[in-house]
């Protein structure tokens, strides 16, 4: 009953928005929907190669919690290595994106705490109704650069990868730019000492 209560609440004041939580892991990803203070959040796991279905699941997140279809959504995630594709392809769906600094996401330093994705998902609902509700200092929010932008980073990114790369095998790298220099500096000089 607090549900129906709720929505006809919602409706009566005309704020009424789905908030939307997004875990992003390797290989699936943790939704959670709520629509306030009060409610029990809706979880939902989904594949990293099923990002689509992420529509699908607003809308069944609409009918659940008893929304209206043009109900406004709002969403966050933490910033990670997935970049901006994400952020880009949720406001094409029409939905407000929050792109969060992880670092600024508040922990507890008294106790260990567990970290699962789980726990992270609901975190992050809890702190985006705190700033739904007016409470703007809660964390960072990251500033989204542009498609081009990115590109250029990550073509920066990719060069630094490879550098790592190359210094810390020194051999290997030049026998993958020289294959001829690996194979001659054996050839010539046996490890017994005589030569070709």
């Amino acid at each position: 009953m607090a549900v129906t209560t709720q929505r006809a609440e919602c409706i009566a004041s005309g704020e009424c928005r789905l908030l939307l939580a997004i875990e992003l892991g390797r290989r699936q990803w943790k939704l959670g929907f709520t629509t306030g203070v009060g409610q029990r959040p809706r979880r939902r796991t989904i594949g990293t190669d099923a990002w689509d279905r992420v529509r699908d699941e607003i809308a069944a997140a609409k009918v659940r919690l008893r929304l209206p279809a043009d109900t406004p959504v709002m969403s966050c995630y933490e910033a990670g290595r997935d970049g901006f594709w994400v952020h880009r392809y949720l406001t094409a769906l029409g939905v407000t994106n929050l792109v969060v600094d992880s670092s600024s996401i508040e922990v507890s330093r008294r106790a260990r705490r567990a970290k699962t994705d789980r726990i992270d998902v609901e975190k992050l609902l809890g702190m985006l109704r705190r700033y739904v509700g007016g409470e703007r200092p809660v964390w960072r929010i990251v500033r989204v650069p542009s498609e081009t932008d990115e590109q250029r980073r990550q073509l920066h990114r990719e060069l630094a990868a490879l550098k790592r790369d190359r210094a810390r095998s020194p051999i290997g790298s030049r026998a993958y730019s020289r294959p001829w220099a690996f194979c001659s500096r054996w050839t010539r000089h046996f490890p017994d000492g005589s030569s070709n």
